[in-house]
């Protein structure tokens, strides 16, 4: 790259489980590499998607919500939540302007005070709320935080403003990855998310956050995708809500995961699911490492 004007640097997007940072990811890459769901902690994983443009490249850092862990997996995602702003260029700070401030969102803001970084304020879900005053909330941020943006990630209501703001923030320097790719994670891991999103999509109260995916086979044909995946439950109870009568429950997670990967990978993807039971896997550190914790 030869272009002396071109920008390349690296901006986490921080806040509490549920304020939308996935889907503003995905509405500033252009593509859908981070799960949503209503649910909070849908995000379970640091997600890196890569920023395109003639001008520049940007790696955003979508993140798990900060919260208070309760077991080990929350503990491992937390441990992610504090990697994710080292040696970043630029801290987005995101909630909604539904319910800010929480405690959560006020202990972010504390943390933040400490970090010397550059940080912009994000407040979203401006679609949700026709009143509100743009004072209130620039008031209780700390002086950390130079900038603050409205917006509405659904919509894409004020994105294009914070973006232009963003790219000030970013450094003069040559990409850091091939202008083809758009993650430094395999297809794979998007396997496991997609069926993972299905199963916060269709099943409620605890059953999505006690179950797991583990992709056991990735097999690319010439002209399909075959892949076999186990999801993990925590309790012998759990096994037929998620099958389903006559398996009916398995195969709404196997067609929105074939959808959605079809979409994703641009050729026909074939997905097998199995159901296992993990007693306490969120509480066991090997099987976390075998999710791919640390």
């Amino acid at each position: 790259m030869d272009n002396p004007q071109f920008r390349s640097g690296f901006v986490t997007i921080l806040g509490k489980p549920n304020t939308g940072k996935s889907t503003l990811m995905n509405r500033l890459i252009g593509e859908k590499l981070s799960i949503t769901s209503p649910k909070p902690q849908t995000t379970r994983y640091n997600i890196k998607g890569i920023l395109n443009r003639d001008d520049c490249q940007i790696v955003f850092i979508d993140t798990p919500g900060y919260l208070k862990p309760r077991y080990k997996l929350q503990e491992k995602m937390q441990d992610l939540w504090s990697e994710s702003y080292k040696d970043v260029d630029l801290i987005l700070f995101m909630s909604d302007i539904i319910s800010f401030p929480t405690d959560y969102d006020l202990e972010v803001l504390e943390l933040l005070k400490k970090i010397p970084i550059p940080q912009i304020a994000v407040f979203n879900k401006i679609d949700l709320q026709k009143d509100y005053s743009r004072e209130f909330f620039i008031n209780q941020l700390p002086e950390s935080c130079s900038k603050a943006f409205f917006i509405s990630a659904t919509r894409g209501d004020g994105v294009p403003e914070l973006m232009e703001a963003m790219l000030q923030f970013i450094p003069y320097h040559p990409p850091y990855y091939s202008e083809e790719q758009l993650s430094d994670l395999p297809m794979r891991f998007f396997a496991q998310e997609f069926i993972r999103e299905a199963i916060f999509n269709y099943f409620s109260q605890e059953i999505p956050y006690s179950t797991a995916v583990l992709v056991e086979k990735f097999k690319e044909l010439d002209d399909k995708i075959h892949i076999d995946a186990v999801i993990w439950l925590e309790r012998e109870s759990q096994k037929p809500i998620i099958i389903g009568k006559n398996g009916a429950g398995l195969a709404k997670i196997r067609d929105y995961a074939e959808q959605q990967l079809t979409n994703f990978m641009g050729v026909p993807v074939m997905v097998h699911l199995w159901v296992k039971v993990k007693p306490k896997w969120r509480k066991k550190p090997s099987d976390l490492k075998e999710l791919g914790f640390k």
